[in-house]
């Protein structure tokens, strides 16, 4: 069973396409700069080449076309037709409360993701717009939409709600919804798989550290808390992101500045976190290079953050009781020994010690990084977003249609006899 993975944004549009039987990936590319100049189409294949294609790109219609182009191409392709795709998995930022886990696309569901577009400006439209392509040029084979929050849907309203009247959860919808949903699953499945499967009382905190950061609590593959908010501007200082601020602070500094609604916003949201801190960059790569050399400022802001993920670590620690497992994730949490040190080295009320050598060891690698005898497991665990899209699309249409019989070269794939269109 082949599966093409689609994460469409306003101006650019990654994907991928494996094979589930192996769980691999047969190839990968980006679509950048969607509607402006200097468009083009990076794709890579199994066997490592790599094509790149300048192009006139005015929409996502056409950068779908591409895409397709690409994977059926004779020399550098991994498909002789697209009949051999039998389901396409869309990464949807905010599906709201009518959405709770990854769904069949229908009607239904693209308007649901229409009446989010208030709270995800940036990505739901994008999103939607890459969903309509696909179906335009490839009607007859299944859309799935795998949603971002949908795996915090099992937070209890005391976690989720605010402390502002009701009435604004009950008109407008404003709660906690949390992000990284699909990363948070993945590397809590493999956790879990890691350390001998799930119990009814298998706690791990989830660190998806990156330009953009979260954290979730969660026992028994279910998320009980997460940092993010309505938007992903709520949680950890970020990259550029202010993260958790006093309210007031928005007020005040919009007078003072004579500043409008939207500009509070941009700057909140893109001159905030450890650039606004550092006043240098919002790459963490970057700041250890300028704090290695004596700036205040990068080391205040590598501090700061290391100190907001303690802050959530021990609340979450709080919330699960306990922790079996800390698990590190994302660009930053996969590929900084630095980072994780500084973090563990105050949680040893956890029972939590880890071994230097194997922290240093573990960039971008899967591996325990813990002590023989820490009683809390620090796990380094790359995250795989497109294999977790992948994995619920093919249960999706498992539990709608069965299982993928015969190809029918003019009908699509055929579930237990019967065409899923």
């Amino acid at each position: 069973m082949k599966i093409l993975v689609i994460n469409s944004g306003s101006s650019s549009l990654k994907y991928q396409v494996l094979d589930m039987d192996s769980e691999t990936a047969l190839a990968k590319g980006l679509v950048e700069r969607i509607g402006l100049p200097g468009a083009m189409l990076t794709h890579h294949c199994i066997n490592g080449e790599k094509e790149v294609m300048l192009a006139d790109i005015p929409n996502h219609d056409r950068a779908i076309q591409l895409l397709f182009e690409a994977i059926t191409d004779p020399e550098y392709g991994i498909v002789k037709a697209l009949s051999e795709i039998d389901a396409v998995g869309h990464r949807v930022l905010h599906g709201g409360e009518k959405v709770t886990g990854s769904v069949l696309i229908t009607p239904e569901v693209k308007e649901a993701i229409r009446e989010c577009f208030e709270f995800a400006p940036l990505h739901n439209p994008a999103n939607l717009a890459g969903i309509n392509a696909c179906e335009k040029l490839m009607p007859d084979v299944p859309q799935v939409a795998v949603f971002d929050n949908a795996f915090h849907q099992t937070m209890t309203p005391e976690a989720y709600l605010y402390g502002i009247p009701y009435e604004y959860y009950e008109k407008y919808k404003i709660r906690r919804y949390g992000f990284h949903g699909t990363s948070h699953k993945y590397v809590s499945q493999r956790a879990a798989e890691m350390l001998g499967g799930y119990s009814a009382d298998f706690k791990v905190i989830s660190c998806h550290l990156g330009n953009g950061s979260s954290i979730s609590a969660i026992k028994a593959g279910k998320c009980l808390d997460t940092s993010m908010g309505m938007t992903p501007l709520e949680g950890l200082m970020m990259g550029t992101r202010s993260g958790d601020i006093d309210p007031a602070v928005v007020a005040y500094i919009q007078n003072k500045e004579n500043l409008t609604p939207d500009e509070v916003n941009e700057f909140l949201n893109k001159k905030s976190g450890v650039l606004g801190l550092s006043g240098i960059s919002s790459d963490f790569r970057d700041l250890q290079i300028a704090a290695d050399e004596g700036n205040s400022r990068a080391k205040l802001a590598i501090d700061a953050f290391a100190y907001h993920v303690k802050k959530y670590v021990g609340a979450y620690a709080a919330i699960l009781d306990g922790t079996d497992a800390l698990i590190f994730t994302a660009g930053l949490g996969e590929n900084s020994p630095s980072i994780r040190q500084q973090i563990c080295s105050t949680l040893g009320f956890l029972g939590l010690k880890i071994d230097p050598l194997k922290n240093e060891m573990a960039r971008g690698r899967e591996m325990d990084i813990a002590t023989p005898e820490s009683q809390c497991r620090v796990l380094v665990i790359p995250t795989n977003e497109e294999l977790m899209i992948a994995l619920d699309t093919k249960e999706v249409l498992r539990k709608l249609f069965g299982q993928v019989i015969v190809l029918d070269k003019e009908k699509g794939p055929i579930y237990n006899n019967r065409c899923c269109v």
